[in-house]
């Protein structure tokens, strides 16, 4: 599989971005996309996106595979804004924060496919983040100053002060899906969701529910306050063309 990925990555064959749009709570509107990584191999099949995350870790695939997948993000990216300001939403690892040549990759990434800064979104998670706190903040205080927005993604399931919301540029934090898929039922994900919304407003950020399936959870989290909602219940993720073909038909949007 470490040889499958390799070769991958240098023929540029089987690798692919599926879109997830994202859309705002209030309106319905399509306020952007995050980019997920697929891979397909002849005689490996569909090979699950976490598996393929994680042979990239082992074997030392994971920066060059970081980077493929915001070039192509950006790439595709660029060519959505003939309709209006769109954002995209790219997940990074630790090992690509904590590359030194990270912040120069990005910007150069950027000029060379002609996205503006302000419609690319870093994600990253929280034990990323904890990973990288002394040596990653710099970075990320360069990239906010780029205009490059930055979310916190899978919030509440890590183990981290709530310190670094002070300390870091963030704009966004994205509710883990496992508080979502319990509301509105169930008690202790009302409470975590309510407390999580209170927190972010509280220091000025979005929010953004991932994981939803249900208009009642769509309801309940529209009530609380949420921003942003992706989900099954609006859309699955999709190859570029389709996401394209949906924006050509005149999809709803909005300036970001």
């Amino acid at each position: 599989m470490e040889h499958a990925l390799r070769a991958a990555l240098q023929q540029g064959e089987g690798l692919a971005l599926h879109y997830q749009p994202l859309f705002a709570a209030t309106d319905r509107a399509l306020v952007g996309a995050e980019a997920l990584l697929r891979w397909s191999h002849a005689e490996l099949g569909n090979v699950s996106p976490l598996e393929a995350v994680m042979v990239a870790e082992d074997c030392g695939l994971i920066v060059p595979l970081g980077y493929w997948v915001m070039r192509t993000a950006c790439r595709d990216a660029a060519r959505w804004q003939a309709g209006g300001p769109l954002r995209v939403s790219v997940n990074i690892s630790a090992r690509q924060l904590g590359d030194p040549q990270f912040l120069e990759r990005v910007m150069d990434i950027l000029r060379e496919e002609g996205l503006p800064a302000h419609l690319l979104e870093i994600e990253l998670t929280e034990t990323v983040l904890m990973d990288n706190m002394e040596a990653g903040a710099h970075t990320l205080h360069r990239l906010s100053q780029l205009g490059i927005r930055l979310a916190i993604d899978d919030f509440g399931t890590g183990y981290s002060s709530l310190a670094y919301l002070r300390q870091l540029p963030m704009r966004r934090l994205k509710i883990d899906r496992s508080f979502v898929k319990d509301l509105p039922g169930q008690e202790h994900s009302r409470t975590i969701v309510t407390a999580i919304v209170a927190l972010a407003h509280g220091l000025g950020l979005q929010i953004t529910a991932e994981g939803v399936e249900t208009p009642e959870q769509a309801d309940y989290l529209v009530r609380q306050g949420c921003d942003v909602l992706q989900g099954y219940l609006f859309a699955r993720p999709m190859p570029v063309g389709e996401f394209q073909a949906q924006l050509q038909e005149g999809t709803a949007r909005r300036g970001v």
